[in-house]
């Protein structure tokens, strides 16, 4: 579905939340029991195709899982809402497990997040490691030093921050670190083109503004020149990602406002 989706349940067809924005409440977009209204995208592979059954829903969580994994061979994994969002508030709560998957690289120890403003899943290359979007990063603390969760990352897009273009990948946040397998909580206050804002546990962590498109990067020129030079971004998709290390999902909620 190519629309922005709006607040007030009513269910649809296909048996997931329809939204309009009559009310500004929080709405489930996991029922718990399986992974209607989710489609997986994998690098190397079709959208749609669950690749070795990585994303799945048990016990009231989206889990993501690697023991069907011989190696890991860069099969980077993205699971995306079906709608598009643009101004909202969105929460979740996350956690790693076990051990990560063999042959992954060492940078994805841990490491996990959530997509928004993204590309559609059948819009991707299939090859395509990353969707076009910008990344609410989560990661896992290791034994000793110090490793931030809820940073920003941006593939194929840049933002502003303290009034700068920022075009690095990634920057970390101010959180502290989270170590072992414990839940953490973690919200994301999106206003369309405008201010963003990373939350932990309750405190913020990060924000920045003006998320767009970044024209040197090569899916990022190409769906600039698809929506006819428009480098901002005001809406796309979320997707949770797979990045090679065991992780849960839940309690899954968005809260839509009107622009």
């Amino acid at each position: 579905m190519n629309r922005t989706v709006v607040l007030g349940i009513v269910f649809s067809i296909a048996g997931g939340p329809a939204l309009s924005q009559d009310k500004s409440e929080w709405v489930s977009l996991f029922n718990g029991r399986d992974l209607t209204g989710w489609t997986p995208k994998f690098s190397g592979h079709d959208a749609g195709e669950n690749y070795l059954d990585t994303f799945r829903a048990e016990n009231g969580v989206i889990k993501v899982a690697y023991d069907k994994y011989k190696q890991f061979d860069g099969k980077f994994g993205h699971l995306f809402y079906k709608d598009k969002f643009s101004h909202y508030d969105l929460r979740l709560e996350y956690r790693f497990l076990g051990d990560q998957s063999k042959g992954a690289p060492g940078w994805a120890l841990r490491n996990s997040g959530i997509m928004f403003h993204s590309q559609s899943p059948q819009s991707m290359r299939k090859n395509q490691d990353f969707p076009v979007s910008i990344e609410f990063q989560f990661l896992g603390g290791s034994e000793k030093g110090d490793r931030p969760t809820g940073s920003m990352c941006s593939p194929g897009t840049n933002v502003v921050i303290k009034n700068k273009l920022v075009t690095q990948h990634c920057v970390n946040s101010i959180s502290k670190t989270y170590r072992g397998d414990q839940w953490v909580k973690a919200e994301l206050q999106v206003r369309g083109a405008g201010k963003v804002k990373h939350l932990i546990n309750g405190e913020v962590v990060m924000e920045y503004e003006q998320p767009q498109l970044d024209p040197k990067d090569k899916d990022g020129a190409a769906l600039i020149k698809a929506a006819n030079g428009k480098l901002f971004l005001e809406e796309g998709y979320i997707a949770l990602q797979a990045e090679s290390h065991p992780c849960e999902f839940r309690n899954i909620e968005i809260r839509v406002l009107k622009k």
